[in-house]
Order: structure tokens, then C-alpha cells, then sequence
């Protein structure tokens, strides 16, 4: 059950991250408006340049996934990493700039993401699995 809460999760924040990358890339009027941000030759080198760490976050979420659907042994690292990289981003966020939504988002997809890795990897699971 918490493995595949796990590849869920992964799941859909490697969707919203591929989402944001793209809309980068490609609209990054629409980013920056979503975002309260407006449009000017800096902002658009910044959205540039934030659809690439996001393109990288995107990919790192594509590993951890494919670790968790093959049973890597070592997948959680990935999965705590990017799970306390959300917690991170949505509390500065919320600290620096009172957003809510990232906040909700952000951090709540964290800590799930690190709750479920805990929970699949708990002692005595994969005997109880077998």
C-alpha cells in the first residue's frame, strides 16, 4: 500500500513538474502570470532559467520512480531527497512571501512523499509482502 502511495505521488508531481517545465520553455507569459510575476526581458531569462532546474527536478523524479517500480534497493535516497527539497521550497515560500498555495502544495507533497517512503520501507514489510 505505501509503495504504491509512493509511485502515485511520484507520479503526479513528475506531471506537475513536466507541466511547469514545458510551460517554461513554451509559454513563459503564462508561468510568470500564474506565478503574479510580470512579463520583461528578465523575468523571461528567469522563467528560462527556472524551467531547467525544473527540467532537472522532473528528471531526478523520472529516476526515483523507475527505482520504486523496480524495487531498487536504494530508492528512498531519491525519495527523501526530493520529498525534503518540496518541504523546503514550499516553506521559503510561504516564509518569504506568505504564499498559501505553496505551502499546500509544495510542502504537502513533500511530506507525503517522505511519509510513504518511510512507511515502504519499514522493517519486517517485504516478509510480510512475500
Amino acid at each position: 500500500m505505501a509503495r504504491t502511495a509512493l509511485l502515485l505521488l511520484l507520479l503526479l508531481a513528475l506531471i506537475i513538474e513536466l507541466v511547469l517545465t514545458v510551460g517554461g520553455f513554451v509559454w513563459p507569459e503564462l508561468v510568470l502570470a500564474q506565478f503574479g510575476v510580470g512579463v520583461s526581458p528578465d523575468t523571461r531569462f528567469m522563467a528560462y532559467a527556472l524551467a531547467w532546474l525544473l527540467l532537472f527536478v522532473s528528471l531526478v523524479d523520472a529516476v526515483a520512480l523507475w527505482q520504486v517500480w523496480h524495487r531498487q534497493p536504494h530508492y528512498a535516497t531519491l525519495c527523501y531527497l526530493l520529498g525534503v527539497w518540496w518541504i523546503g521550497i514550499g516553506l521559503g515560500l510561504y516564509l518569504t512571501y506568505h504564499r498559501l498555495d505553496n505551502l499546500l502544495l509544495d510542502t504537502g507533497k513533500g511530506l507525503l512523499i517522505v511519509l510513504a517512503t518511510w512507511r515502504s520501507q519499514r522493517p519486517g514489510r517485504a516478509a510480510a509482502v512475500s
